[in-house]
């Protein structure tokens, strides 16, 4: 089996390539080799590779940026991922898509299922769904994971952000009102490789699933987990849990409204393919192991 990584550069995408590599060769690609800017030459690309599998693990994710770089972030998560599923379906190939929370309001309480009505509030949202529609439109075989929450050893993400500042500041302020699961790119790519196995034998398993760790936080919760037990591991840090502060979102200023509910119900996802996900306190512990046995905490 012939795999395409699209987006290797990426959290998701460095987690990709050794999950991936027991199920064949894995040709993973970054921007220099195919820049989701330009649709058509992505398109091209998977038509010369002719995989078994497409998974596009790039995307335009700065949130806030897209606002005002409405065209670039359309491009990117809405007409490249189009021309993505054209290009796999030319040649026969299965589509494995990330999508995410943000398709979602965020109002309400409770998790959300995947059948629930979508209405982003942001332009990175709107990009996302439009994406996800273009995709199914192209009629190529694909599987579209939503996640929230996503982090990694490596790139920009909430919980590096908070241990740098904590090693720099004495207090810290983190919003207390929004809601999710912290996600590890490491389980969406082991996830990835079981769902792909079995959805290339069971059609019946194309869709749209949810993928999140299980449980629930808030930004302040996670925060003050995560220096709990940095500190514990032996971070040399200046804040303690007890030295954060929570704030409301609406204090936080941002230029994309963020939703308050990233909660995803996973049932969907757990019942088709047979897995348990783990609690999201367990990728928390796995990423502080990992930065300790680097020299990085």
């Amino acid at each position: 089996m012939k795999l395409l990584v699209l987006g290797k550069d990426g959290q998701v995408g460095r987690a990709l390539q050794p999950a991936l590599a027991p199920l064949g060769q894995v040709v993973a690609l970054g921007r220099a080799e195919a820049d989701l800017e330009h649709p058509e030459q992505v398109m091209a690309r998977i038509v010369d590779e002719r995989p078994d599998v497409v998974v596009n693990a790039a995307a335009y994710t700065a949130v806030d940026a897209a606002e005002d770089d409405r065209a670039r972030a359309w491009t990117i998560n809405a007409d490249a991922v189009g021309a993505i599923g054209k290009g796999a379906h030319e040649v026969g190939a299965l589509v494995v898509h990330y999508s995410t929370d943000y398709v979602y309001d965020g109002l309400g309480e409770g998790f959300q299922t995947e059948e629930q009505p979508t209405s982003p509030a942001s332009v990175y949202g709107a990009s996302k769904l439009a994406g996800e529609a273009l995709l199914r439109q192209s009629e190529a075989r694909c599987l579209i994971f939503r996640t929230s929450w996503v982090f990694a050893p490596e790139g920009k993400n909430f919980p590096l952000t908070i241990l740098r500042l904590a090693r720099e500041r004495d207090r810290l302020t983190v919003v207390d009102d929004q809601w999710g699961a912290p996600t590890p790119a490491s389980l969406i790519a082991s996830v990835i490789a079981a769902a792909i196995s079995q959805a290339l034998g069971d059609p019946g398993k194309l869709g749209v699933y949810h993928l999140a760790a299980a449980g629930e936080t808030n930004w302040y919760g996670l925060a003050q987990f995560l220096v709990a037990e940095a500190l514990a591991a032996g971070a040399a840090l200046k804040v303690t849990p007890d030295a954060i502060a929570p704030i409301a979102g609406a204090d936080y200023p941002a230029k994309a409204r963020r939703p308050a509910n990233s909660r995803l119900d996973t049932t969907k996802l757990r019942t088709a393919f047979g897995l348990t996900l783990p609690p999201w306190q367990d990728g928390i512990r796995q990423l502080i192991t990992t930065l300790r046995n680097e020299g990085r905490v």
